[in-house]
């Protein structure tokens, strides 16, 4: 249920992003996120990371206790296949 929160959020905000996410523990708290969107052009990695933790801010403390985060763009997504 707070994976489709997390990616519901994510869809809405970012530009065509795939998402896979990962709850670490079980726990429903911990999670690994992996985002593939060109709305992280142009941005250094802090700046993507800023942007994804802005989109979830209420959920962060709250719902989200742990995220681990890989963003990159659809360019960057092909050279890591």
């Amino acid at each position: 249920m707070i994976e489709k929160k997390i990616e519901d959020k994510l869809n809405a905000e970012l530009d065509s992003p795939k998402i896979f996410i990962q709850d670490m523990t079980g726990t429903n708290d911990h999670f690994n996120v992996i985002i593939i969107s060109d709305s992280f052009k142009g941005l250094s990695l802090i700046e993507q990371h800023r942007k994804v933790y802005k989109i979830l801010s209420d959920m962060v403390t709250k719902e989200i206790h742990a995220l681990q985060l890989k963003t990159l763009t659809q360019e960057q997504w092909k050279k890591e296949d």
